[in-house]
């Protein structure tokens, strides 16, 4: 029987491992979100304020910006008074549905799951 572990055990590419290089690009706490905020269209810089309202000004510019920098993010700036700046996922960053929505899905499992744990706890404890 084959080992279901030794499968995975090997990276096949020399320039390193395929899920460190997606991780290395939708990694960290906010770029998932971000990325599946945009898969519902273009949106302002203000409107992933609102959609996210625990990031900081600072930290969405550094994700947007590395997005940007990995080719998943369009950012289109507006020559207008005020300047308007719009992001969008690139056809590239538009792979990325899968992983995202397949994420989104799992969280969604999880959340169910420690739900139910904690139900579980509190009636123990009770």
């Amino acid at each position: 029987m084959k080992n279901h572990y030794n499968q995975y055990s090997a990276c096949p590419n020399p320039y390193g491992c395929p899920v460190e290089a997606t991780l290395e690009v939708i990694g960290g706490k906010w770029k998932g979100v971000i990325l599946y905020h945009l898969l519902s269209g273009t949106k302002r810089f203000n409107e992933f304020r609102r959609l996210m309202p625990d990031i900081t000004q600072r930290m969405l510019t550094l994700q947007l910006r590395e997005l940007e920098k990995d080719g998943v993010l369009h950012r289109e700036v507006y020559r207008e008074v005020p300047p308007r700046v719009e992001y969008s996922l690139t056809e590239f960053g538009l792979t990325l549905e899968p992983i995202i929505m397949l994420m989104r899905d799992w969280g969604e499992r999880y959340n169910k799951e420690i739900a139910i744990k904690r139900n579980i706890s509190e009636k123990v404890e009770s």
